[in-house]
C-alpha cells in the first residue's frame, strides 16, 4: 500500500509517500481500506514536533473514512462504511494517511451514506469536536448566543452550522475580511473581524456579553474571549490554531472575569455516537446541513496540503482522497 511516512519532525517536505506492507489485523482490530481523510491541526503539531508521546517513523492521521477490509472478531462487517479516529491514531500507532489503516475496533464508527468520499472524509473529527464542544463543553441551549473565536476553521464553521440548527444567535470571528462571505453563507448572524480585541464589540451586539463562547485560537485570545462573555456565561477552550495552549502563571482571580466560567473539551471516538454521525450525514444528503470542505488533495499532494494548512488560508476543511 501507499502511505505517508514522517521519519522525524520537520517541514511539509518531511512527509514522504512510501510503499509499506498492508497491516494484518489481530482480534479486536479492524483493517480499513481508506477512501479519504481530513487534515487536522493535531497532525501539524505532530509534524512540527510539538506532540508528546509520538515515536518515529510514523504514518500520521488521527482520522479516516473507508470500508472495512477485514475484522477478525467480526464486530464490524466486511464492506461496512466506517469512520475511524483518535485513540492514538497517527501518534502511538500508524494512522489514516495511507491506503489502509489498522485500528482498534473501539475507534470505529459505522455509517451508511451515498455522499462522496471527500465530503465524508471531512466529517468525523470535525463533527465530534463541534458537537462535543456544544453539548459537553458549553451545554448550549436553544435561544442562547454563542461567540466562535476562529470562525472560519472547519470546527468553527461546523459549530456555527450546528448552533444555528439549535436556534442560537451566532457571532463568529475571522482575521481576513475576504472570508466573511463564507460565514454569511452558513448563516452566521454577526461577523467580527478579529484584531485580537473584540470583547467591546461583542458587548455592543449582545448586551452584557454572550451566553457561550468557543475558543479555537488558543491562549493568546482566551482572555479577550472571557471578557466578551456575560456573568455566568461559559467559555469552552477546544482549539489552538495559534499553536499556543499554555497559560503562564495562571492566577484564577486575576485571569477570569468575575462570574465567567471556563471549561475545556477534548473527545474520542466514543464521544461521537453512530446516531449523531448518521443523522448529520443524512441531513447533509437532504440539503439541510452542509460540510465546509475548502479543498481536496490527492495522497501524493500531502506536502502541499500540509503547507496549505499551515498557511491558514483555508476556510473550512482540507481533505485528502486516496
Amino acid at each position: 500500500m501507499r502511505a505517508v511516512v514522517l521519519a522525524a519532525p520537520g517541514p511539509p517536505e518531511a512527509l514522504h509517500l512510501r510503499e509499506l506492507p498492508i497491516p494484518t489485523p489481530e482480534p479486536g482490530q479492524v483493517l480499513i481500506r481508506v477512501k479519504a481523510f481530513g487534515l487536522n491541526r493535531s497532525e501539524l503539531h505532530t509534524r512540527l514536533g510539538l506532540a508528546d508521546g509520538v515515536t518515529f517513523p510514523r504514518v500520521l492521521g488521527i482520522e479516516a473514512v473507508g470500508v472495512v477490509a477485514a475484522c477478525p472478531g467480526r464486530e464490524v462487517a466486511v464492506g461496512q462504511q466506517v469512520a475511524a479516529m483518535m485513540g492514538g491514531m497517527g501518534r502511538t500507532y500508524d494512522g489514516g494517511y495511507a491506503e489502509y489503516t489498522c485500528v482498534p475496533v473501539s475507534q470505529v464508527i459505522p455509517f451508511t451514506s451515498t455522499l462522496d468520499w471527500a465530503t465524508l472524509g471531512a466529517v468525523p473529527e470535525m463533527l465530534q469536536t463541534s458537537n462535543g464542544s456544544l453539548t459537553v463543553g458549553l451545554d448550549a441551549q436553544p435561544g442562547q448566543s454563542i461567540l466562535i473565536r476562529g470562525g472560519t476553521s472547519s470546527v468553527g464553521m461546523t459549530t456555527a452550522i450546528l448552533a444555528k440548527g439549535r436556534g442560537m444567535t451566532v457571532l463568529a470571528t475571522t482575521r481576513n475580511p475576504d472570508k466573511s462571505g463564507a460565514l454569511e453563507q452558513i448563516g452566521v448572524d454577526h461577523i467580527l473581524i478579529d484584531t485580537g480585541e473584540i470583547a467591546t464589540q461583542v458587548r455592543e451586539i449582545i448586551d452584557g456579553g454572550v451566553d457561550t463562547a468557543l475558543e479555537l485560537i488558543g491562549t493568546p485570545t482566551l482572555p479577550d474571549t472571557l471578557r466578551a462573555t456575560r456573568i455566568h456565561g461559559v467559555v469552552c477552550f477546544t482549539g489552538m490554531l495559534s499553536n499556543q495552549w499554555i497559560v503562564d502563571q495562571f492566577y484564577p482571580i486575576d485571569y477570569l472575569p468575575r462570574g465567567v466560567r471556563l471549561t475545556a473539551y477534548g473527545g474520542d471516538a466514543n464521544d461521537l455516537s453512530p446516531r449523531v454521525l448518521q443523522d448529520f450525514l443524512d441531513a447533509v444528503a437532504a440539503g439541510t446541513a452542509i460540510v465546509p470542505v475548502h479543498r481536496i488533495f490527492g495522497l501524493d499532494q500531502i506536502a502541499e496540503a500540509h503547507a496549505y494548512m499551515e498557511s491558514g488560508k483555508a476556510t473550512g476543511k482540507l481533505v485528502v482522497t486516496t
